[in-house]
């Protein structure tokens, strides 16, 4: 075996290897599945449920088509490496050389193996201890999200936001679509505690926030977290809000309780009662996902409520910002100085630091 031919063997073998970590074949499986389910005569008269399909089937080809055409690039480098033709090594050579290089691009997906790593996500960004700081510092964490989007290429949608007394927000609920969303953002769940210098105190004192992010894996279909209906509760109100044309005066907010833990999710933004209790479920359904996840249970009857509170002593990262500047994350002491670049949403290197503790 010459050096090309063991050269793209290995490269062969780290490429099964990935294909059985992200269940590509699986995913082929269900691809092909979507793909009859779209040729069905019928397909498009539930509209809605045609539009999840077909974004779902996107997505699976997204994922699996850089893979299969990479594998199917190395394979018949391996065929014809046997070959004994230094015309054709001399090509195989350059060839070998690109696919290394794609190996290299698409390795990083190899971090993304969790059940809805491929998944949108929804951020829930909730003040904690601190008052009217803490509604402040929740829009700021709103504002750096939204600015990571955009550095990132997701498109983030604001969902529903709840404005503070004051200033600031007492919480907001963020869509963002784009590759392995949840992947990337999952590590940002937890609280966040800022330090500086109270904006809203006249004598300008140190003023300790918190505020709780929650990244939830967006679940799009009821079938994937089934929730009995007489687990739930479903309130109706009046919106809320400072008043305009933006506030609904009929009673259209809803709020949705999931009886057996707890759970709550109150929804005002949307025109309508049933957009508002559409959203709210996916929510909900959204919030169970995540709990089955940090508690390992399968069955939904076995949760408990969520009990993490954003105040002290909880915080997975700390911002502070006087009497000197610094971002420090207290999982894995990824840190950096620059404070302000973190909070005008250049996060990555947090991100790419609790994947690499993964």
């Amino acid at each position: 075996m010459d050096e090309i031919e063991k050269q793209a063997a290995e490269l062969l073998k780290n490429i099964d290897i990935a294909f059985k970590k992200l269940d590509l074949n699986e995913r082929q499986i269900e691809l092909e599945e979507l793909r009859e389910l779209i040729a069905e005569p019928d397909f498009w008269q539930d509209n809605l449920k045609a539009q999840e399909v077909t974004k779902r089937l996107a997505k699976i080809k997204d994922q699996i088509e850089p893979w299969v055409k990479l594998k199917n690039d190395v394979q018949e480098i391996v065929e014809l490496a046997k070959e004994d033709d230094q015309t054709i090594k001399q090509e195989l050579k350059q060839q070998l050389v690109s696919a290394q290089t794609d190996y290299k691009k698409l390795q990083f997906t190899l971090q993304f193996s969790g059940k809805y790593d491929d998944r949108d996500a929804i951020l829930r960004l909730s003040a904690g201890a601190g008052g009217t700081d803490a509604q402040d510092w929740t829009q700021m964490l709103e504002r750096m999200y939204l600015r990571w989007g955009e550095h990132s290429g997701m498109k983030t949608e604001l969902i529903e936001e709840s404005p503070g007394e004051e200033a600031g927000l007492k919480s907001a609920t963020i869509s963002v679509s784009g590759p392995y969303a949840y992947g990337k953002l999952k590590g940002e769940h937890g609280v966040h505690r800022l330090v500086r210098l109270s904006p809203f105190n006249s004598d300008n004192l140190r003023q300790t926030s918190f505020a709780l992010v929650e990244v939830l894996p967006q679940i799009d279909t009821p079938e994937e977290v089934h929730i009995d209906d007489s687990d739930l509760r479903i309130d109706v109100y009046r919106s809320g809000g400072k008043g305009g044309q933006s506030v609904n005066t009929t009673d259209s907010a809803v709020r949705v309780t999931h009886i057996p833990t707890g759970i709550v999710v109150a929804i005002q933004n949307e025109r309508s009662q049933l957009q508002n209790k559409d959203t709210a479920l996916k929510i909900l359904r959204s919030k169970l996902a995540q709990l089955q996840i940090e508690q390992h249970n399968k069955k939904l009857n076995e949760l408990k409520g969520p009990t993490k509170s954003a105040e002290w002593g909880a915080q997975i990262r700390n911002y502070v910002l006087h009497p000197y500047t610094l971002v420090k994350d207290t999982r894995n002491g990824h840190e950096e100085r620059d404070a302000q670049k973190v909070l005008d949403g250049e996060i990555d290197g947090f991100i790419e630091a609790y994947l690499n503790l993964g």
